[in-house]
């Protein structure tokens, strides 16, 4: 497959001119003009690059890229390293970070609530980034907390009680937390997301809403690789999700 008709077609799934991101999104690092395997991952690490060039990759496809405004644009260090792996083999760099929070189906959100087996029936926060919902069976913060732990293999951070009933949720991957205040006042029984900050416990301990803390690289392993795996059935391209490993 051609590298623009790859980018192009993504550019309609994801529709990325419909966001205000924090990097651009699309064909961050131009490779080979051919694409047949691509590598996806969370985040377009030194590691994963280097798993890219051990399976021969052409393309690398991330949520997490580069670019990020605010931040130091110098090619040194680690940039400098990165930029020279991705150059040095001709591998593209294709990074959709909104775009793919938001998906309604192959999105963090959508493949998070199908993991979990929650039922969406609404959105909140800016560009409706976050979503809102139920269990598929009326549980507790408790239970809730060790669904979570089974469901991504990983313990979660539970501020709250664990008897607590819970109905409503809400939730958004990644680092969200400041979307938790938007759901207590949505009315929610549980918010879970990523990261976690001081002033968040506070706020669930205050509000009596729990709030789970499940892990940024653990809540989003799972958008780019239900892309990744959309890709291989609809472009013919041979497609791997590497999970490399993170404790945050």
């Amino acid at each position: 497959m051609k590298r623009e008709e790859l980018v192009e077609y993504l550019e309609g799934l994801l529709q990325p001119a419909k966001f205000r991101d924090y990097c651009p999104n699309g064909l961050q690092v131009e490779g080979r003009t051919e694409i047949v395997r691509v590598v996806a991952g969370v985040t377009a690490s030194q590691a994963l690059l280097d798993a890219a060039v051990a399976r021969g990759a052409d393309a690398v496809l991330v949520h997490h890229g580069y670019f990020w405004k605010g931040e130091d644009g110098r090619v040194t260090g680690i940039r400098r390293q990165r930029l020279k792996t991705l150059l040095a083999h001709d591998i593209n760099l294709i990074a959709y970070h909104l775009p793919l929070d938001a998906h309604p189906e192959l999105g963090n959100n959508a493949q998070l609530a199908s993991r979990l087996d929650w039922q969406s029936d609404g959105r909140f926060g800016e560009q409706d980034i976050a979503w809102l919902g139920q269990a598929a069976a009326p549980t507790t913060a408790g239970r809730l907390a060790e669904q979570i732990a089974i469901g991504l293999a990983r313990q979660p951070l539970l501020i709250g009680d664990p008897e607590r009933p819970v109905h409503r949720l809400g939730w958004c991957t990644g680092g969200a937390q400041g979307y938790f205040e938007q759901a207590i006042a949505l009315g929610v029984d549980a918010f879970i997301s990523g990261e976690i900050s001081e002033q968040t416990v506070h706020l669930a301990r205050e509000s009596g809403v729990a709030y789970l803390a499940c892990g940024h690289h653990a809540t989003e392993r799972y958008g780019v690789a239900a892309l990744a795996a959309h890709l291989a059935a609809q472009c013919g391209l041979q497609c791997e999700f590497v999970d490399v490993d993170n404790p945050v």
